[in-house]
């Protein structure tokens, strides 16, 4: 009796344990998949636990952030949930300055083979083994974000990844791999993966940055075949380029802007239902103001955004899904 009483306490604490801390990262920190905290990451921020010194090139110019269509002045939807999903494919979702790479790859590589307790963690987090990392690194493409992006960054904890929720700023340099997901977070190292959804209203942790509005963060989703080119905006210029896939920027090719779509009454792009998204789960902060929420997916829209404004995202997909049937560009100017 002694026995079978020992090991109902057992799986209860083991219960709670694992329902506390997501089934990942540290019993006292941010997890991976559970409730608790998002953290926020400004973008000149090493931010928490890095795995490496920064590898963002310091002449990459200031973000240009825009606006996402169909807010208000305060920042909030009018009838959105506050995290919206946007294809890792669509023109303008990124920005950069042509023939410069927002990142140095070849550092991360040397940084990383230099320890290989982080290598083997880093490689862990992407799920590749760990002699994959140089050559996987090398196929991501250098770009920065134009837009407050919600993602699971990966700190480097006691010989291990531990996983947690983060938005990062608009204007913070990533990796993107052949599909638009930010990969690796260039000031830290750190490995990035698609965001989970949050049990509850998480706290969040960290200062806001000017013009942060949580209405505003967006989940970047896997484009569904592989990008031929991105076409990225470059604020230092104010025009637009492609890079191809692993591209440092040697083979940056100037192109035209992408063609315009015309916006609804409501904001939102022509023949786009944005009224399927749900708000089950609210992302990030506590005090209404709304974060990154699970609701229904949304198609890609045909289209493209106008000259200095990034496609306009539409209703956020669940944070765990995998890439749509058919993909292209949305549509609308921001």
């Amino acid at each position: 009796m002694a026995l079978l009483t020992l090991g109902v306490v057992a799986a209860v604490v083991l219960g709670v344990v694992l329902t506390r801390s997501g089934g990942s990262g540290s019993g006292d920190g941010p997890s991976g998949g559970g409730g608790g905290e998002v953290f926020l990451q400004a973008a000149d921020s090493t931010g928490r636990d890095p795995f490496t010194e920064s590898t963002a090139r310091d002449s990459s110019p200031p973000p240009n952030t825009p606006s996402l269509p169909g807010r208000s002045e305060s920042g909030r939807s009018e009838s959105a949930p506050a995290a919206q999903g946007v294809s890792g494919a669509a023109p303008g979702l990124y920005g950069g300055t042509r023939r410069t790479a927002s990142c140095d790859v070849e550092k991360q590589i040397r940084f990383l083979g230099a320890e290989e307790a982080k290598n083997k963690a880093f490689a862990s987090a992407l799920g590749i083994a760990p002699d994959k990392v140089p050559g996987r690194l090398r196929a991501l493409t250098p770009v920065q974000l134009r837009l407050d992006t919600r993602v699971t960054n990966h700190g480097y904890v006691n010989g291990s990844a531990t996983a947690y929720q983060a938005v990062l700023e608009a204007g913070t340099a990533v990796l993107v791999d052949d599909r638009g997901l930010p990969t690796v977070r260039c000031a830290c190292g750190n490995p990035l993966t698609e965001p989970v959804a949050l049990r509850g209203t998480p706290k969040v942790v960290g200062e806001p940055w000017p013009g942060y509005r949580a209405s505003n963060v967006v989940v970047v989703k896997p484009a569904s075949r592989p990008v031929d080119t991105f076409v990225i905006y470059d604020p230092h210029s104010g025009g637009w380029f492609t890079r191809d896939p692993g591209g440092t920027g040697s083979g940056d090719q100037e192109t035209a802007p992408p063609t315009d779509a015309t916006p609804s009454p409501d904001g939102s792009p022509s023949g786009e239902d944005t009224s399927t998204g749900s708000t089950d789960e609210p992302g990030t902060p506590s005090d209404g103001t709304g974060g990154p929420s699970t609701g229904s997916p949304s198609a890609e829209q045909p289209g493209s955004p106008s000259a200095g404004s990034p496609p306009p995202a539409t209703e956020e997909p669940p944070l765990t899904s995998g890439p749509g049937d058919t993909q292209a560009p949305p549509s609308g100017p921001a």
